[in-house]
């Protein structure tokens, strides 16, 4: 294909019937569309194993590009999950009579045309879809050449199920992978109204870089969790193993623990049995490298620069020990990529200087940064986590997928 403008036209001219399906017509579509994803589990597991047999075992991609029945029921329970929440399009945010006469009122109105550029993550497809669907935007998707054949099945049959509720087929479309096309879609000023990103820090610097169409990011996760001398260290290494280990390939995970070096020695004692089952690699400093070889962990490396502020996105994890709280507030400003950072601690004053210091879309205290989820935090699913601060922050969810209109209703006013 030379040109994606005919599709970009097509979604245009969807709009319209996506944007006036009633609300009622809006939950059924998604809890059919849950129905259907169920049933067709089998296929959709089988196109997917297509996509998965031509990546290597290796790749950390590899774990967000498989879709398990279990997975697939997930899929289903977010359709129900979204199509259970408000619709927030056409909600009245402000309305005043003016002395001229004029009624003025502003309500939230769909963002349009949705472009969503991303790699090796199928369930997005889905998601986006939905999230689109109940609040009445068209989406354009753009996956990545891994994920093929699992997004163009996925996209299928969220178009048999438009179609039998007569909404334009349109209104979800899945664009050609050509690399060379990615341009003309973040140049489409015309016909997509917002472009974002999913994937790689790589992804996200070069659609910032080269589109023209307004970006919402959703970054790379960088992610820290400092134990502070105080911490209840049995508490401190669960919640450590639980971020790196439960799912290392997304996001929210573990990227660097920081260690306060008063309770260094009984931390990595505790914490290196704990990592031991998942052959995690650790890219430990100087004194961290002693304390863990002093604990016989076999999987110890000595960390160079490049693996503080590295998004390891497999069971690798850097650790560094750091004085106290100011070194590690120090250390978390300059490698974070404000996505999720964690304290550990048990005093309140510490505790509270790092919730208002870390610059982060989502801070916490004694809890694993895998929390960080739209579904988790009762918005529904998520297009992806937002580490800008214009528009939408944190998981970008239904609720941000929405602009302002004013409606100026007059009697023959005149200015």
């Amino acid at each position: 294909m030379e040109t994606i403008q005919p599709l970009l036209e097509k979604a245009q001219q969807a709009g319209v019937s996506i944007r006036t399906l009633p609300d009622a017509q809006k939950e059924a579509l998604l809890r059919r569309l849950a129905a259907v994803i169920l049933i067709q589990s089998e296929n959709i597991t089988a196109e997917n194993k297509k996509d998965l047999d031509r990546m290597p075992d290796a790749d950390p991609k590899k774990d967000r590009l498989l879709l398990t029945t279990a997975r697939i029921r997930d899929l289903a329970s977010s359709l129900e999950e979204i199509a259970g929440l408000p619709d927030p399009a056409n909600v009245l945010v402000l309305e005043r009579k003016l002395d001229n006469g004029l009624l003025v009122q502003k309500k939230t109105v769909p963002l349009g045309v949705v472009g969503v550029i991303y790699e090796s993550r199928p369930n997005v497809t889905v998601d986006v879809a939905a999230l689109c669907i109940r609040s009445g935007n068209v989406c354009v998707l753009r996956g990545g050449t891994d994920a093929f054949h699992t997004n163009t099945i996925l996209v299928q049959l969220i178009q048999d199920v438009l179609k039998e509720f007569k909404v334009d087929e349109h209104a979800v479309q899945l664009l050609p992978t050509d690399r060379n096309l990615v341009t003309e879609m973040l140049t489409a000023v015309k016909y997509i109204d917002i472009i974002i990103p999913r994937g790689s820090e790589q992804l996200i610097e070069f659609v910032r870089a080269n589109s023209r169409v307004p970006v919402i990011e959703t970054g790379a996760g960088v992610c820290h969790t400092y134990v502070e001398k105080t911490a209840d260290l049995s508490m401190a290494a669960n919640i450590v193993t639980n971020a790196k280990v439960s799912r290392p390939s997304v996001c929210n995970a573990l990227d660097t623990v920081l260690v306060d070096e008063a309770v260094a020695a009984d931390f990595l004692a505790l914490l290196a049995p704990q990592l031991l089952p998942y052959a995690v690699d650790v890219y430990a400093d100087p004194l961290a490298f002693k304390l863990l070889q002093q604990n016989n962990y076999p999987h110890l490396f000595a960390a160079q620069p490049e693996d503080f502020g590295r998004e390891f996105l497999s069971l690798k994890c850097s650790v560094k020990i750091v004085s106290g709280t100011s070194e590690a507030l120090s250390h978390i400003q300059t490698y974070s990529s404000r996505h999720s950072e964690a304290i550990i601690s048990r005093d309140t004053a510490v505790s509270e200087r790092f919730l208002n210091e870390v610059d982060a879309a989502a801070v916490y205290v004694n809890a694993s940064t895998r929390f960080t989820d739209g579904g988790v935090f009762g918005l529904g699913a998520e297009i992806g986590i937002s580490t800008q601060k214009l528009h939408a922050r944190g998981p970008f969810a239904l609720e941000k997928l929405v602009t302002e209109k004013w409606f100026v209703h007059g009697d023959g006013q005149t200015r």
